[in-house]
């Protein structure tokens, strides 16, 4: 358990120096690598060592070094970059928040208010570089997922469809892009949106697809058949989440519908079950990192039905561990 917590970090490190991304052109030397980052050789040979025995890296003559197969996904530029996702989740700013989980736990107050002084929309509208960061994550955890989901929920019997929490349009662009007569929507505070226009653009989408910066504890666009919700929820405690599911009733229309695209834990616990034991840390993360919670099938059935909706199907996604929860206005 210590060697994957060190090994989490040692490639967070990778990541961010770039190395995988200077690799990408043939194996270097690492005196050339430290030259180009501007690192301690010394020390950076001693991390390149550690990549290579974890498989990241292969070592090619005594002291040169090029990309493995494993580690191709940490490139910038690769179809399945997770690069984003390394940055965020083992970054300074989470790791930090962790530190704080035993306050956490003892006083209820959220780790990350412990750890920065202010929530984490806050810390992020506050600091644009970790907000890039944490926008680039969600996009790649949603352009894996995206494909999936879509199909689950059935998107080209709508008109128009929102993407609320939407980010740099990801999820929209996938939308749009399997179904010609669909229309999007992408909405989010200004911070997520920085990315969005590049987005949709770069996917051919732009001329069906709007961009609407709001708050959704305010109030949510109307005049949309579908709203979808991708790992929203979970960010926010009951009340919070109470409060977004009631600003969409107050807008859907009668045939409407609300899809939900989240992870579910388990009914029950199985001790010794990895699935079940990987869905019950990412809730502990969401406490951690948000103050949020991952729920229940039945927890969110509870959510959407005091907020004035009647759940009408959930479809599991084996890939990812991923529901997608579709509802109607009750």
């Amino acid at each position: 358990m210590i060697v994957q917590v060190l090994a989490g970090k040692t490639v967070y490190a990778a990541a961010e120096l770039g190395i995988p991304d200077l690799l990408a052109g043939g194996p270097r030397s690492s005196a050339e690598l430290a030259e180009r980052i501007g690192a301690h050789g010394p020390s950076l040979h001693r991390l390149l060592l550690a990549l290579a025995g974890m498989g990241v890296l292969a070592p090619v003559g005594p002291d040169r070094f090029e990309l493995a197969e494993l580690g191709q996904p940490l490139r910038t530029d690769a179809p399945d970059s997770i690069r984003g996702l390394m940055r965020m989740m083992c970054g300074p700013e989470v790791w930090r928040s962790w530190g704080e989980l035993v306050a956490g736990v003892r006083t209820g107050e959220p780790p990350w208010e412990l750890a920065h002084g202010m929530g984490w929309t806050e810390y992020y509208a506050a600091h644009p570089d970790a907000a890039e960061t944490f926008n680039l994550a969600m996009a790649e955890h949603t352009r894996d997922v995206a494909p999936e989901a879509i199909a689950a929920a059935d998107l080209g019997r709508f008109r128009t469809v929102v993407d609320l929490g939407g980010g740099d349009g990801t999820l929209v662009a996938h939308v749009l892009r399997a179904h010609p007569e669909v229309e999007g929507v992408v909405f989010d505070v200004p911070t997520g949106l920085a990315a969005t226009a590049d987005t949709l653009a770069a996917a051919g989408v732009s001329a069906r697809a709007r961009v609407v910066s709001g708050d959704f504890f305010d109030a949510v666009p109307s005049g949309c058949d579908a709203y979808l919700l991708k790992q929203v929820l979970h960010d926010w405690d009951d009340k919070e989440a109470g409060l977004i599911l009631r600003n969409i009733r107050a807008v859907i229309p009668p045939a409407g519908r609300v899809f939900l695209l989240e992870r579910a834990l388990p009914e029950t616990v199985t001790p010794g079950s990895l699935s079940e034991a990987a869905a019950l840390l990412l809730d502990l993360h969401m406490l951690v990192a948000t103050g949020g919670r991952e729920r229940t099938e039945e927890e969110f059935r509870r959510l959407l039905h005091t907020a004035g909706f009647a759940t009408t199907r959930i479809t599991t996604l084996p890939r990812f561990d991923f529901r997608v929860i579709e509802a109607t206005p009750a």
